[in-house]
């Protein structure tokens, strides 16, 4: 059977690649401190030597819309292209071409109907940023083989937050009863408090840091109960009208497990919202990474200014799949 390698939850903000890329003048104040998170965040998923990615995102109104909005969608496909017109002229992203793993994704969607899910499939799913950040982040070699779920995080009715948690449970049952000896990174990305188009989306910091910080100590501890207990579809119009997509965390959560705390944590506070890295090791981490990540984590939280040395810039890889415009 297939082994889960890693769990991965991060938010997937789109100026991440254009403020990392950026020199001189051009260069955001914040960017040495963001790069060098990305690296140490970057690390936990490539020790963990994964041969296939599940990607948990939701679509920002690209391909899904109001006349065909499934709650739940599996792509299915052998290849993936992204990213969409306005992320390369908003945000500069390059365009994709991602390698699918369609026979773990039929898996998933027979096996979510015999786990009561009726996951919607899409053969010609086109990805956007929620899928795209992540892997420019984490993976930009982009040469690993992809599942991506969709959520609706956007267009009401929307799933109950408990249902988020629900499919994050059967998710890792679904690509543990893989019939494979592949090992499986789940890789999600979500929104802690967020403010889009409203008056609280550009400030010091997210729009309510109260939340931000319980939030993050929901997924830090896997305080999956509690963090059930205080947020519905309707609290979570109150820390921003976009904190939705905090339920693809609590998906990530799920499929982590309840009381299963996290092996790493780290944040960011940019200038409006609260950036946030989580790993977990289902089967132990390996020999060190914890230990190292969280030290390095730790020194960075403590540095203030940002004059450190660039450590690096996350550049996709050029070959077939992928491609820069």
């Amino acid at each position: 059977m297939a082994e889960i390698a890693a769990v991965i939850a991060s938010t997937h903000h789109p100026f991440y690649y254009r403020a990392s890329r950026a020199t001189g003048a051009d260069r955001p104040p914040f960017a040495d401190e963001w790069v060098a998170k990305i690296e140490r965040f970057r690390h936990t998923l490539t020790v963990a030597e994964p041969d296939v990615l599940v990607m948990v995102g939701s679509d920002h109104f690209h391909q899904l819309w109001l006349d065909n909005m499934p709650q739940f969608l599996v792509g299915k496909a052998p290849w993936f292209d992204a990213n969409w017109y306005n992320e390369e002229r908003e945000f500069g992203l390059p365009r994709f071409r991602l390698r699918g793993e369609e026979d773990l994704a039929a898996h998933i969607l027979r096996d979510g109907l015999d786990r009561d899910f009726d996951l919607a499939f899409s053969n010609e799913l086109r990805i956007d940023h929620s899928v795209t950040c992540p892997i420019i982040t984490l993976r930009p070699q982009a040469d690993l083989p992809i599942v991506p779920i969709y959520t609706n995080i956007f267009a009401p009715p929307l799933p109950q937050p408990r249902r988020f948690v629900a499919l994050g449970n059967a998710v890792r049952e679904m690509v543990e009863s893989w019939d494979s000896d592949k090992r499986v990174a789940v890789i999600g990305t979500g929104h802690l408090s967020l403010e889009l188009g409203g008056p609280r989306q550009f400030g010091e910091h997210g729009p309510d840091p109260e939340f931000d910080r319980k939030a993050v100590d929901w997924i830090a501890s896997g305080d999956i109960e509690g963090c059930l207990a205080e947020v519905t579809l309707d609290s979570l119009h109150a820390p921003g009208n976009a904190t939705h997509g905090f339920m693809d965390f609590m998906l990530m959560m799920g499929v982590a497990g309840e009381g299963r705390k996290a092996d790493y944590v780290d944040s960011l506070d940019l200038f409006h919202t609260m950036e946030a890295y989580f790993t977990w090791y289902p089967n132990g981490a390996p020999a060190g990474v914890v230990e190292q990540s969280m030290s390095q984590a730790r020194r960075a939280n403590h540095q203030h200014s940002n004059d450190g040395d660039v450590l690096g810039t996350t550049e996709p890889a050029t070959s077939p799949e992928v491609s820069s415009s």
